[in-house]
């Protein structure tokens, strides 16, 4: 049986994991075997103790199949040290090198592009997720001084690159259109963006099966803006990943729409979250939307070995977009909970 820990967190966060909750309540009484718990990691227990997460939370997360991550940020912890402790412990920790984000347009009305249908937006975005500028390299000089230094040190390893590069493909592989982009910047980042590149040829000439090509980040974002249905699956590294999912997810009908997944397949770890954020400003109106965590749950099912339950999660959530049983964001009327209720019935009763 899968044991999946949850972890609301802050924000909107236990807002949108409230509704993730009661998919798994239903999937449950439908006769699938799962099991989850609940830990208060927040900004209110590192407030109150100082820690981030308590003495062996680590070593416990880590014997769960999954874990769910509704969001993490508050404005009362300004340098987000508990939000970078915990997203960024384990995504190092457990070493999730994957990071899996979709961007898949479900109602053409969603896109701000013109001229754009149904599946002319169906790309995923395989960011490095452990390495790059997020390793913490760097530091300051001289701080709070006008002569100031800050340096950030973006870190690849050929280990981390070609690993990456090599699950890209053979990710693609599984994909109908069987293409593939890899951004770098090598023109101008000659160190680590040199060494993507290089991999990039010597891997890709083990891939035949997949069309493989090569831009660079700049134009990458100006073709994604200019023609999204070029594009299937694009591998990229850990700072170039967040930006470029994040325009994936605008063209795709917002934040509120992006699931995301942190992965190892190798030891079959994951953590799963939506990458909206924990967005404080709506924190308890009622107004955050539930589709981008559902959706990631959808992500954690397929990669738990439940893929009939994933697709019915999907189809739930996509029924609910073209009836409009939805949030403001989308262009419909309903709160959280009812959006959330929403997607359950078409769960039950194949409705929405």
């Amino acid at each position: 049986m899968p044991r999946i820990a949850i972890l609301p967190g802050d924000g909107i966060g236990p807002e949108i994991t409230a509704e993730v909750i009661k998919i798994l309540e239903v999937l449950r009484s439908g006769g699938a075997s799962l099991e989850w718990h609940t830990f208060d990691y927040s900004a209110d227990s590192y407030l109150k103790t100082g820690k981030a997460m308590p003495d062996g939370a680590f070593e416990e997360l880590s014997s769960f199949d999954a874990i769910f991550l509704g969001a993490f940020g508050d404005p009362r912890v300004p340098d987000s040290a508990h939000a970078r402790d915990i997203l960024l412990g384990l995504r190092f920790g457990l070493d999730l090198y994957v990071n899996l984000r979709p961007a898949k347009l479900m109602l053409d009305s969603l896109t701000p592009l013109k001229g754009m249908t149904l599946g002319d937006i169906d790309l995923v975005v395989v960011r490095e997720n452990t390495e790059g500028a997020y390793v913490g390299a760097g530091g300051f000089l001289r701080r709070n001084t006008p002569e100031e230094i800050a340096i950030q040190e973006a870190v690849a390893t050929r280990r981390g690159v070609e690993r990456i590069l090599r699950y890209a493909f053979e990710y693609a592989r599984t994909r109908r259109r069987k293409k593939l982009a890899m951004a770098d910047k090598h023109n101008a980042l000659r160190f680590v963006s040199d060494l993507w590149y290089r991999l990039f040829q010597q891997v890709s000439a083990e891939y035949p099966d997949v069309e493989a090509r090569h831009l660079f980040i700049d134009n990458l974002c100006y073709q994604l803006v200019r023609d999204p249905s070029q594009f299937d699956v694009v591998v990229t590294g850990n700072l170039f990943g967040d930006i470029l999912s994040d325009l994936g997810a605008a063209l795709a009908g917002g934040l509120g729409l992006a699931p995301s997944a942190n992965i190892n397949p190798e030891t079959g770890r994951g953590l799963f979250e939506p990458v909206h954020g924990s967005a404080p400003e709506i924190a308890g109106s009622g107004e955050a939307n539930p589709a981008a965590g559902i959706l990631s749950l959808a992500m954690m099912l397929d990669f738990l070995g439940m893929a009939d339950a994933a697709a019915s999660v999907e189809s739930a959530v996509n029924s609910c977009i073209l009836a409009g049983q939805v949030t403001r964001d989308l262009g419909g009327t309903l709160g959280t909970s009812a959006a959330g209720d929403a997607v359950r019935r078409a769960i039950l009763y194949g409705e929405s």
